[in-house]
């Protein structure tokens, strides 16, 4: 067991706390293959090192951008804090709340921006941004529960996301790795922010 928790960014029970792996009781095709079993009460349980691969492959993948050419979007409120924190520490670009209609493909508006690739906490709560993205040919990455529909997705990121707990543990962990992969935290250097800033009260 010692030697699966080195494997892990942060230590297992750190991630059973925050109830990140329990998934809805509906689940379908996109997501069986994140789905490790079902609990007698019928919830879907998600694999835990899986989570834990695809928060490293999305942090991996939104390293090869600039932090302007990145858009992260909730229109949930579970991510709104969690988002604010990451924005702060990485200057990536995020949309808390309703998605303005538009700002991606309509140059017109003063709100007008060109991300290079999006991540989105929930692709249903968070579908128009999917489309918008999917029509200017953007990437997007999504955390998405056993009940998302994952088709129109580059890179699924298996959690709950319905969770305050889980949703800002995925980004207290985007943001340290990716503080440490874009050189803001230099060697050992400890991130200025603690898990419960990126959680909802």
């Amino acid at each position: 067991m010692a030697e699966q928790q080195e494997d892990l960014l942060i230590e297992s029970n750190e991630y059973l706390k925050s109830g990140i792996h329990i998934g809805t009781k509906f689940k379908n095709k996109y997501m069986a293959n994140f789905i490790y079993k079902t609990r007698p009460d019928g919830l879907s349980v998600l694999n835990l090192k899986e989570i834990d691969r695809r928060i490293r492959l999305a942090v991996n993948l939104l390293a090869n951008y600039e932090p302007k050419d990145i858009l992260i979007l909730s229109r949930r409120e579970n991510g709104w804090k969690a988002l604010k924190k990451l924005h702060q520490l990485t200057g990536i670009k995020v949309v808390t709340g309703r998605y303005p209609p538009g700002i991606m493909t309509n140059t017109n508006l003063t709100t007008f921006t060109e991300p290079k690739i999006i991540m989105v906490c929930d692709p249903w709560t968070d579908k128009n941004a999917v489309q918008d993205a999917m029509k200017i040919g953007v990437p997007v990455i999504a955390l998405c529960d056993t009940n998302n529909q994952a088709n129109d997705l580059d890179l699924v990121v298996p959690c709950n996301n319905k969770g305050k707990k889980s949703v800002g543990l995925v980004f207290y962990l985007m943001a340290r790795e990716l503080m440490q992969k874009k050189g803001l935290l230099k060697g050992d250097e400890k991130m200025p922010a603690e898990i419960d800033d990126f959680v909802e009260e």
